[in-house]
């Protein structure tokens, strides 16, 4: 079963069935067809509606839909969301990253971001030589850089924290 929220104030638990879905407990009666990527017609109680995939964000399960012309925000908590939410934990935060360390003992070449910077995914954030090569250390996820530990010219050990996220 999973928990279906729309625009952070609808609450909707769904189950997928045998026989279809079934919506808070009552059977979901719709006729649904895909007219081209991420744009569908949708039969439900005589209505027809329009219906838009705008935006996906599959690892957050979150989804803007465009119906009949009017935005809707949608999450999805699956089995396992609602199960780590109940042991006060949540995927989002399972995921993020609070620290970069150094992988190996090295020297600090180059630092390419400051205290204060929004980072995305990817973004190189320093250099460490080690063994004589130099390995370009990039941001795990989008966030700001609360603190940078170390400085140009630094030896640095192995699981030394390098850069501290907000």
């Amino acid at each position: 079963m999973s928990t279906i929220t729309v625009n952070k104030k609808s609450v909707f638990e769904v189950e997928s069935t045998a026989d279809g879905l079934l919506v808070d407990g009552k059977n979901f009666q719709w006729d649904i067809a895909q007219l081209a990527d991420g744009y569908f017609h949708i039969l439900h109680n005589r209505k027809s509606y329009k219906a838009e995939v705008v935006k996906s964000d599959r690892i957050a399960k979150t989804f803007t839909i465009k119906i009949n012309n009017h935005l809707h925000t949608v999450e999805v908590k699956d089995k396992f969301d609602q199960l780590l939410e109940k042991l006060g934990m949540s995927s989002h935060a399972a995921g993020k990253v609070n620290t970069v360390k150094a992988p190996m003992p090295g020297l600090i070449l180059d630092i390419k971001v400051k205290a204060g910077d929004v980072v995305k995914a990817n973004d190189p954030l320093l250099i460490l030589e080690a063994m004589k090569m130099e390995n370009v250390l990039k941001s795990p996820g989008e966030g700001t850089i609360k603190s940078v530990t170390v400085q140009k010219g630094d030896k640095v050990e192995k699981n030394h924290v390098l850069v501290e996220f907000q």
